[in-house]
């Protein structure tokens, strides 16, 4: 909750200030933020803790607590205030729906008249299909799947990922999200992206190997698929079901600590012992040394199919190459 430090010391040392100071503080513990319109007996003890730094306006008539007024929530929830009309839109969406963890350095949103520039927010005269807005926790925000398509002009496919890997979206949304909004100029792009994102991926390190899959002409394989061993289910980047073969893929944000690095060993490990052959690629190999890529996963494929066809027809050769 906002809170002012010292708040009725300071108007103490100002009697002539006669707000209350109390229902400032009311306001700001159970609101997060005064809206002076709203509240026009207590404007001159708002307007005299602007004056102080106590308070911080963000949009005009929108005052906060100096000590919140930097946060992406507190500055979404000004925006409200300012225009219960407005959308939230790209990475302040993606904030509040499918990507918590996205940086928030402007907030950006729809709205539907002309609006004066304000510092830290970008305003885009736009409509958004009700069937795309989501009203939540005092905002309004675009779906995740018009969210996605949204951020391709900035982050390229990665909000696609995001978005498919938290499972906030599916293609199907992201194809009706692009029905919906048609006319939009940069849909090319946006389209491209969504074509290739027809397999699934959740990175771009999927991606990547996905286009490279179907450029050599490798079929039989599907992405982030369930394997259940001892009760566990675990979604397999790529998965050849019929051979028993797993791609693993460690993307470009891959080691973020240690508890990542010994839950793939462990899932790795039991993977192995369920029968199944793992392979496993870096962004770095698959960005720098595709072919050999390629070459490994047709290898072992190869394999995998020997084996296969050997163990049906009960060759005893086969059966002791299987077991090494």
């Amino acid at each position: 909750m906002a809170r002012l430090v010292n708040i009725a010391a300071t108007f103490a040392a100002f009697p002539g200030v006669t707000a209350k100071p109390r229902d400032i503080q009311h306001l700001l513990t159970t609101q997060g933020l005064i809206v002076r319109r709203q509240h026009p007996d207590l404007d001159a003890g708002v307007a005299y803790l602007a004056r102080k730094g106590e308070l911080k306006r963000l949009l005009p008539g929108i005052y906060v607590a100096e000590t919140s007024a930097s946060t992406p929530r507190t500055r979404m929830q000004a925006l409200m205030a300012y225009d219960p009309n407005a959308v939230l839109t790209e990475a302040a969406a993606a904030s509040v729906s499918f990507w918590p963890s996205i940086a928030v350095d402007t907030v950006t949103c729809a709205v539907a008249h002309h609006r004066s520039e304000q510092r830290g927010y970008q305003f885009s005269r736009r409509a958004i299909p009700a069937e795309l807005v989501v009203e939540r926790g005092g905002l309004r925000y675009t779906a995740p799947a018009l969210t996605a398509l949204d951020l391709c002009a900035s982050l390229g496919g990665d909000g696609i990922d995001q978005a498919l890997r938290s499972r906030h979206t599916t293609l199907r949304h992201l194809h009706r999200a692009m029905e919906l909004t048609a006319a939009r100029v940069g849909n090319r792009t946006r389209r491209e992206l969504l074509l290739d994102s027809r397999d699934e991926p959740w990175s771009a390190a999927e991606r990547r190997l996905h286009r490279l899959l179907r450029e050599a002409g490798i079929t039989g394989w599907k992405a982030n698929q369930p394997v259940t061993i001892e009760g566990s289910t675990y979604y397999i980047d790529v998965l050849f079901r019929g051979i028993r073969l797993v791609i693993e893929i460690d993307g470009r944000e891959h080691h973020i600590g240690k508890e990542v690095f010994e839950t793939d060993r462990w899932r790795q490990n039991l993977l192995v012992l369920d029968g199944w052959f793992v392979l496993r690629f870096t962004w770095a190999m698959i960005m720098e040394r595709p072919d050999e890529v390629l070459a490994m996963i047709r290898s072992a494929l190869a394999m995998l199919a020997r084996r296969h066809t050997g163990a049906a027809s009960g060759s005893s050769i086969a059966a002791a190459n299987w077991e090494l």
